[in-house]
């Protein structure tokens, strides 16, 4: 089943870096890269606002849990973010693709 993967970063440099390293592993089929998200969010008690990078990544079930094992790992944050969707529809040709790009 495929899935869209949301992360932030905090800059370009890092995000394009992020990006390439999932594609390279093949734990991604493609990634979108959003600039300049403004994020809101508590941390160490108050709350802070940032510029972000959003990345939307597109991949497959099978890949979410070494996705979650190596982010931590690649991420510049303490915490880095990671919300997983599924995707319930979509076109058939693209879902394939990214089924088939997003192999282990």
């Amino acid at each position: 089943m495929t899935k869209v993967c949301l992360m932030t970063c905090p800059n370009p440099e890092i995000a394009r870096s992020l990006a390439k390293q999932l594609l390279e592993r093949r734990l991604v089929a493609c990634v979108n890269l959003v600039p300049q998200v403004t994020s809101l969010y508590w941390w160490d008690n108050t709350i802070q606002e940032d510029s972000e990078v959003l990345l939307i990544a597109k991949t497959v079930a099978e890949r979410i849990e070494q996705l979650k094992a190596v982010l931590p790992e690649l991420h510049p944050y303490d915490v880095p973010e990671l919300v997983v969707l599924p995707v319930e529809d979509g076109l058939p040709a693209y879902l394939n693709w990214v089924k088939t790009e997003a192999r282990g």
